[in-house]
């Protein structure tokens, strides 16, 4: 969803220190997705208001950690080669069996799955992504 497209919740007011940090981890006019985590850690936060105050400030996103946008040629997969990655017996699996009913995977469950076997997240995503898995929702709200 384009960042012009998005609404806030009703009544939704940006936490003064989060709208600082957020300012101060801008990179070219944008937030890397680890940053936005970063903030939301030190502040105690959830990383959805981090996204909102973001988007309230209309600032853009970016590097998500999954690949998913903001990188050079749209996906972050070829920078960590995921392609050629070995594959652990079972990711697919597990990718497969944690969509919702909806038939997506949560950007919170597909960092779960990168956890428990021990592969990045990025690799997570275009193993979601190469098996028709949409990731949504995402945990800065991005998508």
């Amino acid at each position: 969803m384009a960042l012009e497209d998005k609404e806030l919740p009703e009544g939704f007011q940006p936490d003064e220190r989060v709208v600082q940090l957020v300012s101060e981890r801008l990179t070219d006019g944008k937030l890397a997705c680890a940053s936005a985590f970063a903030i939301a850690t030190a502040l105690s936060v959830p990383p959805l208001t981090v996204g909102r105050t973001a988007d309230l400030l209309g600032i853009y996103l970016t590097r998500c950690q999954l690949g998913l946008f903001g990188y050079p040629g749209k996906q972050g997969w070829t920078q960590e080669n995921a392609a050629g990655l070995a594959v652990p017996s079972g990711l697919i699996e597990a990718i497969e069996q944690a969509r919702s009913d909806t038939g997506n995977l949560a950007c919170a469950r597909a960092w779960e799955i990168a956890s428990q076997f021990k592969v990045s997240r990025m690799q997570v995503g275009y193993l979601a992504d190469q098996l028709g898995i949409h990731i949504s929702p995402c945990q800065l709200g991005a998508f």
